[in-house]
């Protein structure tokens, strides 16, 4: 029997709804030390979001890529952080500090899209943000700004 294009409605496979936006911002080597030789482990560092303005950062570290990612993003969906949108943008100016990083985030314009630094950024387009200023100070450190970031969006009181 020949093989027919109508053969492949029969075997339509489809994608699982995943109940979660998920974003990776890094896969790192880590290297440790020791007596009998060196172990080399991933991290991956995950932001998730829920849909319904809940936010959620974390690392894990795994012998394998794909166990890192998964466990990083099991522990996030325990973790969540609720954050406010208004309008697309945040309700008004708010500064943050996570140890040596500082983040502050504004309101921005309809149409000004998200102007920030790389992981502020990340967590944002994830939390559904349309419309943010961000600046940070401080700190390089990819996770810290994260962290910041995340901690100045949960910060707005309820309106």
């Amino acid at each position: 029997m020949a093989f027919s294009g109508n053969d492949n409605k029969k075997w339509k496979f489809s994608k699982p709804k995943k109940e979660f936006k998920e974003e990776l911002l890094a896969i790192d080597r880590v290297t440790r030390v020791t007596s009998w030789g060196r172990q080399l482990r991933f991290r991956a560092v995950m932001v998730i979001w829920d849909g319904n303005g809940k936010v959620a950062l974390w690392t894990w570290k795994s012998w394998e890529v794909v166990d890192a990612i998964a466990k990083a993003i099991s522990d996030a969906k325990k973790n969540l952080t609720e954050v406010t949108i208004k309008d697309g943008t945040v309700p008004y100016n708010v500064e943050a500090k996570y140890k040596a990083a500082k983040i502050m985030v504004h309101p921005a314009s309809e149409g000004t899209w998200i102007i920030a630094g790389w992981a502020a950024r990340k967590v944002l387009t994830v939390a559904w943000y349309q419309d943010v200023l961000a600046k940070r100070y401080g700190s390089s450190n990819m996770i810290n700004n994260a962290r910041a970031t995340i901690k100045a969006l949960s910060s707005f009181k309820k309106i």
